[in-house]
């Protein structure tokens, strides 16, 4: 008897988006599937992923990053021609961003030089005497947009301790208040983000999840293509979907004591 295993940990890396659609159709009934349903799949897929960013479900699109500053003057709260001044913009794609380096401009981060696909922003802390022994981070306090509003001199010079995102088609803007003064140039915005989860893309490639979460987006993705091929097994599909993605949530939580579950926020729009 075989006692040899594969010692191999990569399933979800060769999962690729053409077996994925293949094996919801086949518990569909369907095999040999082409033209017009594996687009239609691939449309399906792209939209379960942004189902999953409507519940707030996408642990692994959470990072951070530092920002580049820059002191602060009085004639422009906007990013401006000296980006980064009192408004930090991150696009959803190189695409979005204006031509020929028009304000507003992507905001400058570090290690990625241009961070693309934020959808909300979660924390913000003012890091000061970066890259020594002696830097010290002070969290911001996030505010509404009526706050924000609400201050009177939105030009006042000093260390940032709120901020307040605005959230577009094409972009999330970061506004931070006071503006940084003239100490600025030395010190950081540390930005705490999730992005969306990545189209699908190529047929040939993998997915932007996890592999616990395997399960459930082929018993998603069956859900969405029942409706369109097997209505009779809609409610079978979605029961069974609904069970693993229940799962898949389970074990995508913290173990830690005290966690915090990323939250999609939308301003008072």
């Amino acid at each position: 008897m075989a006692n040899t295993t594969s010692q191999q940990y990569k399933f979800d890396q060769d999962f690729s988006i053409d077996e994925i659609i293949a094996d919801a159709y086949e518990r569909l009934g369907l095999v040999g599937t082409s033209g017009h349903q594996l687009k239609t799949a691939k449309r399906s897929l792209n939209i379960l992923f942004q189902e999953w960013g409507n519940r707030g479900i996408h642990f692994w699109e959470v990072g951070d990053t530092s920002v580049e500053i820059a002191p602060a003057t009085t004639s422009n709260i906007d990013a401006g021609s000296a980006e980064g001044q009192g408004v930090y913009t991150f696009y959803r794609n190189s695409t979005d961003v204006p031509a020929g380096n028009a304000s507003p401009k992507q905001a400058t981060t570090t290690p990625v030089a241009n961070l693309y696909g934020i959808t909300d922003i979660l924390n913000v802390a003012y890091r000061q005497n970066y890259n020594t022994n002696n830097q010290t981070d002070t969290g911001l306090t996030k505010v509404a947009r009526d706050a924000f509003a609400a201050t009177a001199n939105k030009f006042t010079l000093g260390t940032p301790s709120q901020y307040w995102v605005q959230r577009f088609i094409d972009r999330v803007t970061l506004t931070i208040y006071p503006l940084p003064n003239a100490t600025a140039d030395t010190n950081k915005l540390m930005v705490y983000y999730v992005k969306r989860i990545e189209d699908i893309g190529a047929y040939s490639n993998a997915v932007d999840a996890p592999y616990r979460f395997m399960p459930c987006m082929v018993s998603g993705l069956t859900y969405y293509l029942s409706m369109k091929f097997a209505p009779e097994r809609t409610q079978e599909a979605k029961l069974l979907y609904e069970d693993e993605f229940a799962r898949a949530l389970s074990e995508d939580g913290s173990a830690a004591s005290t966690f915090i579950t990323p939250k999609t926020y939308y301003p008072n729009i």
